[in-house]
């Protein structure tokens, strides 16, 4: 579906609840307050079984999205014509190549902020959330007066024991009221998520951008929600559930194989070149990234190969820089206008801000 069609969808939405609106409110009644318009955006590739569960979970909720969008990362399985036949009040976005979560991501974002959303919930092809997750989610949002940036969910793999994956982390020398306004909904105030479930402000976007596209696969969530963080405020709603179904219960120290090529060169880039951490939280990251690596050598089969992946990283991630996001995604086949917009928007503030 094409940017300006989804953007007609929502003005009709919000055309209907106008017309509906009475017209000379009762001066007793408490005063309306404003319904967020919120969109779910599903990353997708090649998991066209799962992604069915998860759409069918999302439009299930007791609380439902307003719209629903799928970036479909040119997957070969059918998935394009899952989505259109079994659920056609979806918005499918089917890119011409794979771009990658993170593409994926950035060109869900800018499509939903576009088309008038107030928050995005972002998820990747093989979440499901339980019945009551948006439901959750909003409400940790109302509890702490919508001053937040971004909710996460608390993530469980299919076993219902909490993914290691998917841990937010906690951040650091909170003050003391955002820890008071959390424990409403037996959360706490967070660094940085996952994009397995989390709730993001429209604003937050319009303020850093997108998520990186060149990051392709591995810290892309990390980079992203630490930039909006870095200034911003986020929560753990731990009432807000759902499952990651992926193949094996693990942690990020596992070998992911030739995967560990994008770990590396994506951490540096965060580490070095983003402006997602302060310089003392670099420091301790750059820390805890070393003591990981080392996990991970520790528990490999195959350390030639982990050791070849590393270099391949490392070089890459000093030499090189991620591109532009209109320039990374120029050949995924659909307009990406918005996109470009968008981020000349946060660039200009962000050298009016240093003038």
């Amino acid at each position: 579906m094409r940017p300006d069609h989804l953007r007609d969808r929502v003005r009709q939405w919000r055309a209907v609840g106008d017309r509906d609106a009475t017209t000379r409110p009762d001066p007793a009644a408490p005063a309306p307050t404003h319904t967020p318009v919120v969109v779910a955006v599903i990353v997708a590739f090649n998991r066209r079984d799962l992604l069915h569960e998860s759409l069918t979970a999302v439009l299930n909720q007791t609380r439902a999205p307003d719209r629903v969008i799928v970036v479909d990362n040119a997957s070969s399985d059918g998935t394009d014509s899952m989505v259109a036949q079994d659920f056609p009040s979806v918005e499918l976005v089917r890119l011409g190549t794979n771009s990658g979560g993170a593409g994926g991501f950035a060109v869900g974002l800018s499509l939903a902020v576009a088309a008038g959303a107030d928050h995005i919930w972002l998820m990747d092809d093989d979440t499901v959330p339980t019945t009551t997750a948006l439901q959750e989610s909003l409400r940790a949002l109302r509890a702490v007066a919508d001053e937040a940036d971004l909710i996460a969910s608390r993530v469980v793999w299919s076993d219902g024991r909490d993914h290691p994956m998917n841990m937010p982390r906690v951040r650091p020398f909170a003050p003391g009221r955002d820890h008071a306004a959390a424990r409403a909904f037996g959360g706490y105030p967070v660094r940085s998520a996952s994009f397995v479930s989390v709730l993001v402000a429209a604003e937050a976007v319009r303020r850093v951008g997108l998520p990186i596209a060149d990051y392709f696969l591995w810290n892309d969530d990390f980079e992203y929600t630490s930039r909006i963080l870095r200034a911003g405020r986020g929560y753990l709603a731990r009432g807000s559930l759902v499952v990651h179904k992926t193949a094996v219960f693990g942690s990020t120290d596992v070998d992911p194989g030739p995967r560990f090529r994008l770990e590396v060169r994506n951490k540096i880039w965060m580490l070095a070149k983003s402006h997602a951490l302060a310089p003392h939280e670099r420091l301790v990251y750059s820390a805890s990234t070393l003591r990981r690596w080392a996990r991970t050598f520790a528990r490999s089969a195959d350390r030639r190969r982990l050791t070849a992946n590393l270099g391949r990283g490392l070089v890459e991630g000093f030499r090189g820089r991620p591109r532009g996001n209109a320039e990374a995604l120029a050949v995924v086949g659909i307009d990406i206008t918005g996109i470009a917009n968008l981020e000349a928007a946060v660039a200009d503030r962000r050298s009016r801000a240093l003038r």
